[in-house]
């Protein structure tokens, strides 16, 4: 009983991890997404530890996220993983109105966002 399981939507030398529901701005958050694209695991780990960018944590803690999924479900080598995608998208967004002078208000809006992190094991001489 129950649904059918669905199939792989990766391949089999692929990983994914998502985080949902980020307290940033979509814009704000790719800024930090676009560093880690194309690079080794262990070179993006080494950029969002020193980035100076308040999301940075976040990221990171999702691609290690992945790196763990690969590991532990995909049986892949950690050494050679590489991330292959790492795309931003939009959440919701909170209205908030805020008391301005002469009894006007002024609308905030407080966006939030999803972050999805693909790793590859990388070939020998992809690698090197």
């Amino acid at each position: 009983m129950g649904k059918p399981k669905l199939e792989r939507q990766l391949a089999d030398n692929e990983a994914m991890a998502q985080h949902r529901m980020i307290k940033v701005s979509a814009q704000k958050l790719n800024l930090v997404a676009q560093l880690i694209r194309g690079k080794s695991a262990a070179t993006a780990l080494n950029d969002l530890e020193f980035s100076r960018k308040r999301i940075a944590g976040t990221v990171r803690k999702c691609l290690q996220s992945a790196i763990a999924n690969a590991e532990n479900n995909h049986d892949l080598d950690v050494d050679s993983l590489v991330v292959k995608e790492a795309y931003v998208g939009q959440s919701i967004v909170m209205k908030r109105f805020m008391a301005r002078g002469r009894g006007k208000a002024s609308r905030i809006q407080k966006p939030f966002s999803h972050l999805t992190i693909i790793v590859k094991e990388a070939d020998q001489e992809e690698a090197a």
